[in-house]
């Protein structure tokens, strides 16, 4: 039996590398919170803190002596993966825009959450009401869709409108909510991610993950063969609800560091680019986590180095990804399943 070709060995081995690094970050995150909390197991985030300050003396770069550097890196570097893994689906059924329009849904829920708290003594954080709201609308987008003939632009369009002007009237009626930065919620902030804000990622990076490797198969059913899936009795109506909820999740996530205007280019982006060059799905799959990655940490670098606004930084550095597998490329996209 032949072995591995050595193309698939490498794009293999390169997300065995991705994923041993994203382990390595939330195990800072886990070893940062024990050391604060005053119990064994902080070691690993003393370490990583004092190897920053030897790369600060050995190349002057001094942003991986900072414990909050760590923890932005680490929310980005999930982003990396859940986005792209969410954005090989959502893609594939010729729903790109579905993640911009769930990103101005969360948005309207910033908003609503901000003005009950203003009314009320309410103080939970606002990537739940951003959540809320965005499954919401990831509801509201598929029973849209299900009541016309596809998956088209006029419901997605609808919701994405809607969703934008909802939270603008919100927060005019709130007056703007003093002391409210709206700029961080409509282009992120990758510098600075609040402790609270990357445990959250964690979570919905756990969940995303855990669903679409249990349910991988049943997803890529649907994805390229609805009307099979229809016939063989699977509930396409249901996983159809599953992407989108997925897709919300993923939104949330990445809207504290990408922002309201960006968050949709790690879905599309890195799935357009991997798929220019993959031969297959899963090639396809593990291809634009890579580029998802490789954005991220680069773009979070180079932002950081030339005070550039790191989440612009990130995605300008995917859309150069996408436009060299363009490059390099003279096909049109058509993967196999395998």
């Amino acid at each position: 039996m032949a072995g591995k070709p050595t193309r698939t060995r490498l794009v293999e081995g390169a997300t065995v590398a991705v994923a041993a690094f994203v382990g390595l970050l939330v195990l800072f995150m886990a070893s940062d919170a024990l050391g604060s909390a005053g119990l064994p197991g902080g070691g690993l985030a003393e370490f990583l803190v004092l190897l920053g300050r030897v790369l600060e003396a050995l190349t002057g770069l001094e942003m991986f002596r900072f414990r909050f550097v760590w923890y932005s890196l680490a929310t980005g570097a999930l982003i990396g993966v859940v986005g792209p893994l969410v954005g090989m689906f959502v893609v594939h059924r010729e729903m790109a825009l579905i993640g911009e329009t769930l990103a101005h849904t969360a948005f309207a829920g910033v908003a609503a959450g901000l003005l009950v708290a203003s009314a009320t003594d309410w103080s939970a954080p606002l990537l739940l009401s951003a959540l809320v709201a965005a499954v919401l609308g990831a509801f509201g987008v598929e029973w849209l869709a299900e009541r016309t003939e596809t998956y088209g632009d006029v419901p997605i369009a609808v919701m994405l409108t809607g969703s934008f002007a909802l939270g603008t009237v919100i927060i005019s009626y709130g007056g703007g909510f003093s002391g409210l930065n709206i700029d961080s919620f409509l282009f992120g902030n990758i510098s600075f991610v609040p402790v609270g804000g990357a445990w959250v990622m964690v979570a919905l990076s756990a969940f995303v993950v855990g669903v679409v490797a249990t349910q991988y198969k049943q997803l890529l059913f649907i994805t390229f063969d609805e009307q099979a899936a229809r016939v063989a009795q699977f509930d396409v109506s249901l996983y159809n609800k599953l992407l989108v909820v997925l897709t919300a999740m993923v939104v949330v996530g990445s809207m504290q560091v990408l922002g309201v205007i960006l968050v949709a280019a790690m879905l599309v982006v890195p799935t357009a680019a991997a798929s220019q060059v993959a031969e297959s799905f899963r090639e396809a799959l593990l291809l634009a986590v890579l580029v998802g990655e490789v954005s991220v940490v680069s773009g979070l670098l180079v932002g950081y180095v030339t005070g550039l606004p790191a989440g612009g930084t990130v995605v300008l550095i995917g859309i150069g990804f996408y436009l060299l597998s363009v490059a390099a490329s003279s096909r049109s996209v058509s993967l196999s399943l395998h």
